[in-house]
């Protein structure tokens, strides 16, 4: 079973789209998948169709040590399931600060966890507690990176969360990939961002990018992946080819050393 952070403290960069669509065409490919929505906001919830007032979700298994298989719920996309957020979220950063081995709560929810191949782990835009148990339980990080202006702001600072969660609490931890989203190659702003990214991380940038879509936006409002409402799409087809591209990546998977990365 491997566990894959989905994070980038910058919000509206398609992180959400990103663990709800590749998860979807994961799935597509045969493993069993399951979405973590960690984020306060629930939108990977919601994304999925399932609502954000629920007695079990991600907030009982952290908090109150309820079985992480009772949260559990299925999608409507065969093979992938959902650990839901809920608004009991909003105060769970606080709330674990005086909690004991805070930052291990989720790893240790995994522990006894069984019948998944992949788990997608959908972080809050912050660099707070909550994705700091992601990264202590997680093998490896996408980063979803917007093909726009300052794309780069912040990455050093993630960079560097990633270095000091892999020395002191998981040296397991690595970079799968940085995935460029919302990308118009018909727009030169897009290519100059591209080859900076591919400038600074040579090996971590995916080949596959994210195309900016209308559908691939509307898809969350209607509870249901890209591959889902408009299978035909630009934007399923970049995720069925990054599905691809990930399970290359993690069949392959080696250490990529980060710090310094970025000056």
């Amino acid at each position: 079973m491997t566990t894959i952070a989905i994070s980038n403290q910058k919000g509206g960069v398609g992180k959400t789209t990103t663990a709800i669509s590749l998860g979807a065409a994961l799935a597509a490919r045969g493993p069993r998948v399951l979405i973590i929505d960690l984020d306060p906001q629930a939108n990977a919830t919601s994304g999925l169709g399932v609502g954000k007032h629920r007695d079990r979700a991600i907030y009982g298994v952290l908090l109150r040590e309820e079985p992480i298989t009772q949260a559990i719920v299925p999608t409507a996309v065969s093979g992938l399931d959902l650990l839901p957020s809920s608004l009991e979220m909003a105060g769970a950063e606080v709330e674990l600060v005086p909690v004991l081995a805070r930052e291990l709560r989720l790893r240790t929810a995994l522990a006894g966890l069984s019948g998944y191949d992949t788990i997608l782990v959908d972080c809050p835009p912050s660099l707070g507690l909550l994705t700091i148990n992601a990264l202590t339980a997680a093998d490896g990080v996408i980063i979803p990176v917007q093909a726009e202006y300052l794309a780069l702001e912040g990455l050093a600072h993630l960079l560097s969360t990633i270095e000091a969660v892999k020395a002191r609490l998981n040296p397991r931890l690595e970079i799968l990939a940085i995935v460029l989203t919302m990308d118009d190659r018909r727009n030169r702003l897009s290519l100059q961002v591209a080859e900076e990214v591919r400038r600074h991380f040579p090996d971590l940038l995916a080949r596959v990018s994210i195309p900016r879509a209308v559908r691939l936006a509307e898809a969350p409002s209607h509870g249901q992946p890209i591959s889902i409402y408009d299978p035909a799409s630009r934007g399923a087809q970049a995720y069925a080819d990054l599905a691809h591209e990930i399970a290359a990546r993690l069949a392959a998977r080696r250490p990529v050393p980060v710090a310094g990365a970025i000056a």
